[in-house]
């Protein structure tokens, strides 16, 4: 059960990330740098859980 409430944690993040890519998307006047680090955190995010739930599906 704790990784399936770690996996709902890292979800939760990535979408929250998401959430904040629209938002600097929508106000242009946001540095590119920080654009490019909350997509490179979201990737990071989204390849764990994948990692995570193929592990699941394997054990």
């Amino acid at each position: 059960m704790a990784l399936q409430n770690h996996l709902t944690e890292l979800e939760r993040k990535h979408r929250a990330l998401e959430r904040e890519i629209q938002d600097a998307l929508n106000h242009p006047s946001l540095d590119d740098t920080r654009l490019v680090e909350l997509k490179r955190r979201k990737l990071q995010l989204k390849d764990e859980i994948a990692r995570l739930r193929d592990n699941t599906v394997v054990h």
